[in-house]
């Protein structure tokens, strides 16, 4: 396969992102600009997904958020968790498939994290990147926050590049045969209704 580089990752995270803004609610209306089977329609929904959640995560925990709001959102929070989660493992299985018919060396590696998981992670951490600078530019707030979220963006995007250099060197790694990559199904009981006591319990 062609490697995907961080960097085009990043890119089409931050397009999803953009793109959710402009709406700015969580019932924007999605719209993938990719093919939705290919690697980077995954990843535009897989960050979406994200971005969805990130702003019911901050209506959740409103203080004057009603009973009623509060249950249906956390069971909103709870669907698009296993969404996310069923949407990374579409991700690795287009890596699996791409890597697996290549030659491994004998002394190969099993890397701890999948490409799709690694991903998730600069998924999310674009996410923070985008509203920490938003709260650096933010015109309602003392200088001492935004010096506060500054040191805070900085570390962000060292975090940015650091992951970017694993990404790629595990893309690399696997594409050379050092290192190989298994594909484990997260196995996620709460949402399953024949795993969930209090689910199979009340019928």
């Amino acid at each position: 396969m062609n490697l995907l580089s961080a960097k085009e990752a990043i890119a089409i995270f931050r397009q999803s992102i953009a793109e959710y803004h402009l709406q700015n609610h969580v019932d924007a209306n999605f719209e993938n600009p990719f093919p939705s089977e290919s690697l980077a329609g995954l990843l535009y929904r897989k960050n979406w997904i994200d971005t969805v959640q990130w702003h019911l995560e901050d209506i959740i925990r409103n203080p004057e958020i009603s009973t009623e709001t509060f249950i249906a959102t956390k069971r909103r929070i709870d669907s698009s968790n296993q969404d996310r989660t069923d949407t990374v493992e579409l991700i690795d299985d287009v890596f699996f498939k791409a890597f697996s018919g290549n030659p491994v060396e004998e002394e190969a590696r099993l890397n701890s994290e999948t490409p799709a998981w690694l991903l998730d992670r600069l998924s999310i951490l674009e996410l923070k990147i985008y509203h920490f600078q938003e709260q650096v530019e933010r015109t309602d707030a003392d200088e001492a926050h935004r010096e506060s979220v500054s040191a805070k963006l900085r570390v962000l995007l060292e975090q940015e590049k650091d992951l970017s250099i694993c990404f790629n060197e595990l893309m690399l790694d696997l594409s050379t045969g050092k290192k190989y990559m298994k594909t484990y199904r997260q196995m996620k009981m709460y949402n399953d209704p024949t795993l969930n006591p209090e689910l199979y319990g009340k019928a």
